[in-house]
């Protein structure tokens, strides 16, 4: 999933700082711009590790970049992969037509998710879309 971060340049004394604003008071430091990516998506996997919380919907770029509390640096969206996530879970069993869990099965695979991520994700989608509880 697509956040977006804000990096704080540095210098050769000092490393770039990263802001995360859809983690509040998630943040991490880099020295280069290759490992940032990394850095990134282990800092908000500490994070998350075992809180019992919805995981926060990426904020709108457009929205973010006129907040006067980030100047100076550089926007970027950064794709997270939010099935390393460990957010507090609730176990549930549910049924599903076979070649419906056939179809979703190959999709997850393929997108390096599981079952669980999906569902919670499109679960996510269609409250959102639809402005459910």
């Amino acid at each position: 999933m697509l956040y977006p971060i804000y990096v704080h340049q540095g210098d050769a004394e000092h490393a770039h700082g990263i802001t995360i604003p859809d983690f509040p008071g998630c943040f991490s430091a880099v020295d280069n711009w290759d490992e940032l990516p990394a850095m990134v998506q282990e800092s908000i996997e500490l994070y998350c590790e075992g809180e019992d919380m919805e995981l926060p919907k990426p904020s709108s770029l457009e929205t973010l970049v006129k907040n006067k509390e980030y100047q100076g640096g550089i926007w970027m969206m950064l794709d997270i992969n939010v099935s390393r996530l460990n957010l507090k879970s609730v176990q549930l069993n549910i049924s599903l037509p076979s070649k419906l869990v056939s179809r979703l099965d190959a999709y997850v695979s393929s997108h390096q998710m599981t079952r669980s991520d999906f569902l919670m994700l499109a679960a996510l989608e269609v409250m959102d879309q639809n402005k459910l509880a």
